[in-house]
């Protein structure tokens, strides 16, 4: 259990909450959980929100990094018009983005804080430590680091991939400290500046979006920087086509995630989704969108930064400051590539455990999807413990993939904001 600090006293139960009633706790302040309090907040229920504004945005992506989502796919939900990405460029007089405008991430940054302040209100910017169910046996109490404790009546947790980053075993032995820039390790979200590594020899393991564009931000700030994917060949995404005929709109519909039936499927249906086998879920989890690059990315990386295929990592060693690779090659040969860092865009496992401020005795009773470490939601985003809500990623395996990216935003805050408010 996690105590307030010495010397502070905890904030009074209906701290903040106005209405005479606990507050709803949403933990974190990205798209999910700005979406989900804006329309808390519309529908007149007090809430509190903890969390960074956009923090992950802002600390966990390398600067010059561009969104793979195009702008229609890449608006926060509030349930008033005027809140999408084109209405902020356009407040701001700034020209409007189309499919065939790679978005950067500053601007995406830029409109998540614009979002907060007009939809959303006030952001605390303390980390939640501990959230325990209430003695009463009804509500939760949430301790935060700066010595607060606050009655909740329910409590959505919205902190996107933060501590889900996935680095294999056999990379993270060379950093018994633990990944990071200075260790011999990283994981992409480890990053916002990546010029550090310039003169440096850097191997780029991963073959998807991650891995290619961070590639490219090496080579660009001179480092010497190879890519090993694990898979045959490298997919790269199509350029929109915006006068595609009927044929082939109807042979292949688009949808916020791309062109496809299954794709517009599980966009026009997440509710949908829910009710297949948990086998067929985590299937469609894993395999509906696998790792490729963006279309805008290619001739920055084709010819320009080696990109070695069929490429698996059998063991890695320290040699002095360095690192030694010992690599699988296609045809099964063994090779050694000495590198001075490893930068490994590996993905990011979703799991329960990896979230500590949830105390062991409700982690304990959130149920998870059958194979996974995700919580099993109802259709409200509501886990087996009532008032305890989860989104975004975290509710990719019973909801599938548009809930992994920004797209998924109102469907998942329409649905929360809507069962709160009956409770």
């Amino acid at each position: 259990m996690t105590q307030s600090l010495p010397g502070r006293r905890p904030a009074p139960e209906q701290a903040r909450g106005g209405h005479g009633r606990p507050p709803v706790v949403v933990i974190g302040a990205g798209p999910y959980g700005l979406s989900v309090a804006a329309h808390l907040r519309a529908a007149g229920a007090p809430v509190r929100v903890f969390g960074d504004v956009m923090g992950s945005w802002r600390h966990a992506m390398a600067t010059g990094m561009f969104l793979k989502s195009t702008p229609a796919a890449t608006d926060l939900s509030a349930p008033v018009p005027g809140a999408r990405l084109a209405d902020f460029r356009r407040e701001h007089g700034e020209p409007e983005l189309t499919e065939l405008t790679p978005i950067p991430c500053d601007v995406f940054v830029r409109y998540g804080q614009w979002f907060r302040k007009r939809y959303v209100g006030e952001v605390e910017p303390a980390r939640v430590t501990a959230v325990e169910r209430a003695a009463s046996g009804t509500g939760f109490t949430v301790r935060s680091d700066d010595g607060q404790e606050t009655a909740a009546t329910a409590v959505v947790v919205a902190t996107g991939l933060n501590g889900l980053a996935h680095v294999p075993g056999e990379l993270r032995r060379l950093a018994p400290g633990g990944p990071g820039p200075a260790a011999p390790v990283s994981h992409t979200s480890h990053h916002t500046d990546l010029s550090g590594y310039a003169g440096r020899r850097v191997a780029v393991v991963g073959g998807g979006q991650s891995a290619l564009e961070s590639a490219a931000l090496l080579h660009e700030a001179g480092a010497d920087a190879q890519v090993l994917v694990r898979e045959r060949t490298v997919l790269w995404g199509m350029a929109p086509d915006l006068a595609r005929p009927w044929t082939q709109r109807l042979a292949k519909p688009s949808s916020p995630l791309g062109t496809g039936w299954i794709l517009a499927g599980v966009c026009a249906a997440p509710g949908g989704v829910r009710w297949c086998p948990a086998a067929a879920r985590l299937l469609l989890f894993r395999r509906a969108l696998g790792p490729s690059g963006g279309w805008w990315l290619r001739d920055r990386v084709e010819g320009v930064v080696p990109v070695l295929t069929s490429r698996r990592i059998t063991g890695a060693a320290l040699s002095g400051p360095a690192v030694r690779l010992e690599v699988a090659g296609p045809g099964g040969e063994r090779e050694s590539l000495t590198v001075d860092h490893v930068l490994a865009a590996t993905g990011y496992r979703l799991d329960l455990d990896a979230l500590p401020f949830l105390s062991p005795t409700v982690r304990r009773a959130v149920a998870c999807v059958p194979g996974s470490k995700a919580p099993a939601l109802r259709g409200t985003f509501e886990s087996s413990v009532p008032g305890l809500y989860f989104t975004g990623s975290l509710a990719a395996p019973m909801f599938g993939p548009m809930m992994r990216f920004v797209a998924g935003t109102e469907f998942a805050a329409v649905r929360i904001a809507r069962h709160i408010g009956s409770r």
